[in-house]
């Protein structure tokens, strides 16, 4: 967890390209007995009924509430990156069986609506070159590295950038709260692709 402005000195992944500068970060990494096309499938295809807590944690995290579905109220054996790209996030990036981007605006100012569906362009072009500010953009990873003819290495990041100094205060209060919690998912998240990819 870092408050300080990290920046990517050589890009190196399509999370660089994305999130560049960032504030906030996590990452986590599990080694997994697959090779990558096998895990990617398995990356893509996991539920949230296969994510230890996934589901009680969202729970607590909207306060009980119901709603319509969405990243913090999945369907149980829909793949949680369907309902995820359905709802609040955007695929920014995507390179088959080594790394898929995908971004989300977690503070826009007030009142503010996109002209329409927000693409990765137009979402680079606010959050990344722009910067407009009033906004804190999300952004998560899971990235694939070959590790030998029958595993790889399966790590997810996340990098939050507040484009002003007002967003950034607020979510430094949002992110301590919801850090752990996001933490534990994480973990099992990644555990729960390895037993779906190590089981095909």
């Amino acid at each position: 967890m870092c408050a300080k402005e990290i920046r990517v000195a050589t890009p190196l992944t399509r999370l660089d390209e994305f999130a560049p500068v960032y504030q906030f970060s996590e990452f986590h990494s599990r080694r997994i007995a697959a090779p990558p096309e096998q895990t990617y499938h398995a990356v893509k295809s996991v539920t949230a009924q296969e994510i230890t807590l996934f589901r009680t944690l969202v729970w607590l995290r909207r306060f009980g509430r119901s709603g319509p579905e969405s990243i913090l109220n999945p369907p149980p054996h829909v793949p949680v990156l369907d309902i995820a790209t359905k709802t609040s996030f955007i695929i920014l990036a995507e390179e088959p069986d080594r790394e898929i981007v995908l971004g989300t605006l977690v503070i826009s100012p007030r009142g503010w609506r996109p002209s329409g569906r927000l693409t990765a362009d137009g979402f680079k072009a606010l959050c990344v070159t722009a910067r407009t500010p009033g906004f804190a953009a999300g952004r998560i990873s899971f990235r694939i590295e070959d590790a030998g003819p029958t595993s790889c290495t399966l790590t997810t990041e996340t990098r939050v950038y507040a484009t002003d100094a007002v967003s950034r205060r607020r979510f430094a209060r949002y992110w301590h709260v919801i850090y752990p919690g996001s933490a534990f998912i994480r973990r099992m998240w990644l555990r729960a692709i390895a037993r779906r990819a190590e089981s095909l």
